[in-house]
């Protein structure tokens, strides 16, 4: 007999007939109902036994946690909180649950407490209803894409450039961590190693797909990235997904424009197909606020959240614009901001960010027009010489969650941010060959997956959005 999905016989479609499902033990009570669920849908089946029917030694292995095969009639519930049951007439035991032993009993645990336990906690509601939210919002990146012209590319993970310029890599070697081959100069001789060459796990595919982007037009990266910056923060991460899409012939305007639009195409698909999930998920967050002071708590719930999103036009701000708004607000006069905001040039932060989304537009925000200094080579010099051609994309309590540029297509210009930068120019030759041959006008940007499923979600630590978090000191799992 074909088994069917929990979510499959809730809806009703298979009443009086003899039906089967598969999943793991919620709660068993009374020795009579058996609350199941197989990860589908947020909401358990709920299957009645009678004990007459079945030997007592089975029944005691159903302990929550454990697999069953449910095999009965499916019927009209009397009981509260769901339209059908199934009245059991068959139970196997896939595999047992020892209740001294199970740690995710049915009870209130904390998350601090379940990232302990990475590989059972998708088995809670909070969970599972974050993992299908995310596996949701993976689908429509792609469907997204996939119906706007892009094409999928995959950038490498192993690289010996560092698009951000950052430093902050993980090296990649085959080498001897006891005994390296030096140089004379008594520096590793990275020459001996597999790459012939220092390698490291990517920071990002931005670069490469630039160069696919210079000949199929408009792809998009969406794979793992690895940043070895030591922060313990609920917003970083040592591995994490990235969404990269890189254009050609678009320019800065294009690049909002596109961002702006697959954002709120993929929040939209959301809340169009995880209802279920974004309702519970929104219950959690608003209980949760309830512990918190009234000043720390959110202004909006998280469906509100979503729709202020997918259904407000973004507010277009220059970074200079913004300066002079957040020298003059109160909170920086009165010196409530941590970093206070004095002069033209600063490195916004996530409360200055925060702050222009929520108190001053009550809107989205991208900002554009950043000073130079504080962003990549790779982005566009504008004509006043101190500004380039980046922007950035602000949420309601999450603040940046993309961050993009027009890249600078002029090989000259490219040439001497690199030496002002001390960037050889031997390390990135194919880069510079870009703009060689057939230059052109062209832009793209980065979101951070996780900071979306964040968002979309509720949770408030990015270390709760990904199946098993790689964080500094912790690599477990």
């Amino acid at each position: 007999m074909k088994a069917y999905s929990v979510k499959e016989l809730l809806k009703g479609n298979h009443l009086l007939q003899e039906v089967a499902v598969n999943g793991w033990v919620k709660t068993f009570r009374s020795n009579r109902f058996i609350a199941l669920n197989d990860g589908s849908t947020l909401t358990n089946i709920q299957c009645v036994v009678d004990f007459e029917k079945f030997d007592e030694k089975l029944l005691k292995k159903i302990n929550t946690g454990a697999a069953i095969k449910v095999t009965g009639t499916l019927v009209e519930s009397l009981g509260k909180g769901q339209n059908v049951e199934i009245q059991a007439n068959e139970i196997k035991i896939h595999g047992e649950a020892d209740p001294e032993e199970y740690p995710i009993q049915p009870k209130k645990h904390s998350l601090e407490f379940l990232r302990e336990k990475a590989h059972l906690r998708v088995r809670t509601n909070t969970f599972a209803a974050v993992m299908r939210v995310r596996s949701a919002l993976a689908f429509a990146i792609h469907k997204y894409f996939r119906e706007n012209g892009f094409y999928y590319f995959h950038a490498p993970i192993i690289t010996g450039s560092d698009a951000e310029g950052a430093g902050e890599m993980f090296r990649v070697t085959t080498l001897s961590d006891k005994n390296p081959k030096l140089t004379e100069e008594g520096e590793v001789d990275y020459k001996e190693d597999f790459f012939g060459k220092e390698t490291n796990l990517t920071v990002s595919g931005q670069l490469e797909a630039e160069a696919y982007a210079m000949a199929l037009g408009k792809v998009y990266t969406f794979g793992p990235t690895f940043r070895a910056e030591n922060s313990n923060t609920s917003r970083h991460l040592a591995e994490f997904w990235m969404i990269e899409p890189e254009m050609a012939f678009y320019d800065l305007d294009a690049n909002m424009d596109l961002a702006e639009d697959f954002i709120k195409s993929v929040i939209g698909y959301v809340l169009e197909h995880c209802q279920e999930d974004l309702q519970f998920l929104e219950k959690r967050l608003l209980d949760e606020e309830k512990t918190k002071p009234q000043a720390q708590r959110s202004d909006m719930a998280l469906i509100e959240k979503l729709k202020f999103v997918s259904e407000n036009s973004f507010k277009r701000v220059s970074y200079t614009e913004a300066i002079d708004i957040l020298r003059n607000s109160k909170p920086n006069k009165k010196k409530k901001f941590q970093y206070p905001i004095d002069e033209w040039g600063a490195d916004l932060q996530s409360e200055h960010e925060r702050f222009l989304v929520e108190k001053h537009f009550k809107c989205p925000v991208i900002l554009f027009d950043y000073p130079a200094k504080i962003k990549a080579f790779y982005m566009r010099l504008n004509e006043d010489g101190k500004t380039v051609r980046a922007m950035d994309i602000l949420f309601p309590g999450i603040g940046e969650i993309v961050g993009g540029s027009q890249r600078e297509e002029r090989l000259d210009v490219l040439k001497q941010k690199m030496a002002d930068l001390n960037i050889p120019e031997e390390e990135l030759w194919w880069y510079l060959d870009l703009r060689k041959f057939g230059t052109a006008v062209h832009s793209g940007f980065g979101l951070g997956f996780e900071r979306l499923v964040l968002f979309a979600t509720g949770m408030g630590n990015i270390r709760d959005v990904i199946p098993f978090p790689r964080t500094p000191q912790n690599a477990e799992f």
